[in-house]
């Protein structure tokens, strides 16, 4: 029986509140104004974080979640880099003394190591130019190490290696760019000016941190060397057996580079570790900016919104005080009148909730148009994250309106003007 009364209250409420919200669409409109606001800041901020984490889970198939990059110096080392700048040069053989060593290692967990040169260098075809463009000196292994995929050709072999030949791969925007009729294999282009032979190029990756490959040109190091610079240091790039295992890896690794480096007890490493790991510690306090700003500004818009959506409930009890002591008088309860103006504000809540929503989608799909390489997605957990706050904000700012208007004695409600 009283969840029959229940339901009849709550529809009857529901009725009276789109009435209202319909009779005064303008002032209800300019009400919900700042729910509208917090709504779509709070979206956004999801939808960027969420964004920022596929991207970087994206990103670590061109980084590599089981690799260990082995430098002279640390990734984002900032003002430090002058202290180790002065770091003795890695060399190209390392890598192999590093395979050497791991396979008398009992369990050891490197599988692999491969050394790797990278330079910024022009390319051109014809009358086509790309200025700026990543070239790295690889072996034939490369793939192993980087997983991607040849579109079409195929990637140097280890006769191209042995010989140093002029042969490069490269990758789809820079194929794209210097032949877009296609064509292009076995042609020869020109990389900072010397010749190369085009016997393959990758897919289309695309990365939210780059372009993947996109923009790369990978030629055998014997060649890099040769043709660029023989003296520049190399990447040592070891790959890992297990990459739940990548602490153990990570400490095998530094007791053998420093035996490679014939550092005794008590020196300091005179190398660097990098992996995919810090650029997470680069994004992570980027993340907490954006969510702190958010946060911020989201509260503020629905402390805003709650405040006159709390004084336009007044005004509503106000005007119609004397409706309210004609049904208690007529036998109305104190609960039905509390929930019938809860309802009203909570709709209006609700209605600036959906707009938000409309419109942080429509942001969304015009973001996706402009950076079609950063992952936007609009997920159902924000969207009834964001109905949520709708909804509790509209109870917290209704409830002291619709308890004052509950509280009116019928006598003196009916005899207001």
């Amino acid at each position: 029986m009283k969840l029959a009364r229940f339901i009849n209250e709550l529809e009857e409420g529901s009725r009276i509140a789109a009435q209202q919200i319909y009779a005064n669409k303008l002032r209800s409109m300019l009400t919900a104004l700042g729910i509208i606001i917090g709504i779509i800041a709070v979206t956004l901020m999801g939808t960027a974080i969420h964004g920022i984490d596929l991207g970087f889970d994206q990103s670590m198939g061109f980084l590599g979640d089981d690799v260990f990059y082995v430098q002279r110096q640390p990734w984002f080392s900032g003002r430090d880099w002058m202290n180790f700048r002065s770091r003795p040069s890695l060399k190209i053989e390392y890598a192999e003394q590093i395979e050497k060593i791991a396979a008398t290692t009992p369990d050891s967990q490197i599988e692999m190591a491969l050394p790797e040169c990278f330079r910024i260098v022009p390319v051109k075809k014809g009358d086509t130019q790309l200025n700026r463009e990543q070239l790295i000196g690889g072996l034939p292994g490369f793939l192993r190490i980087h997983p991607s995929v040849v579109s079409e050709g195929r990637f140097f072999n280890e006769s191209d290696a042995m010989a140093g030949s002029n042969v490069c791969v490269v990758g789809f925007n820079i194929y794209k760019a210097l032949f877009p009729n296609d064509g292009g294999l076995e042609q020869i282009i020109l990389v900072d000016n010397k010749p190369f032979r085009l016997i393959g190029f990758f897919i289309q990756e695309g990365s939210f941190l780059g372009n993947g490959y996109d923009d790369t040109l990978i030629v055998p190091l014997s060649s890099f060397r040769r043709q660029f610079n023989r003296r520049q240091d190399p990447t040592i790039t070891v790959k890992v057996k297990d990459k739940a295992r990548m602490v153990e890896a990570r400490d095998e690794l530094t007791g053998i580079m420093r035996r490679v480096r014939h550092l005794s007890a008590g020196k300091p490493d005179d190398f660097s570790i990098n992996q995919s790991q810090a650029l997470k510690d680069y994004i992570d306090p980027i993340k907490t900016k954006i969510a702190l700003a958010g946060l911020f500004i989201t509260g503020l818009a629905l402390f805003v919104g709650a405040i006159g959506i709390m004084n336009i409930t007044y005004v509503s009890v106000k005007e119609r005080t004397g409706e309210i002591g004609m049904r208690k008088a007529l036998g109305a309860r104190r609960q039905t009148i509390l929930l019938q103006f809860l309802l009203e504000s909570v709709s209006i809540c609700l209605l600036g909730g959906i707009i938000g929503l409309v419109l942080t989608y429509g942001i969304c799909l015009a973001a996706q148009s402009k950076l079609p390489s950063f992952p936007i997605d609009l997920s159902f957990e924000l969207v009834f994250t964001g109905m949520i706050v709708s909804t509790i904000t509209g109870i917290l700012s209704g409830f002291a309106p619709a308890w004052s208007a509950s509280r009116l004695d019928p006598i003196v409600a009916l005899r207001y003007e």
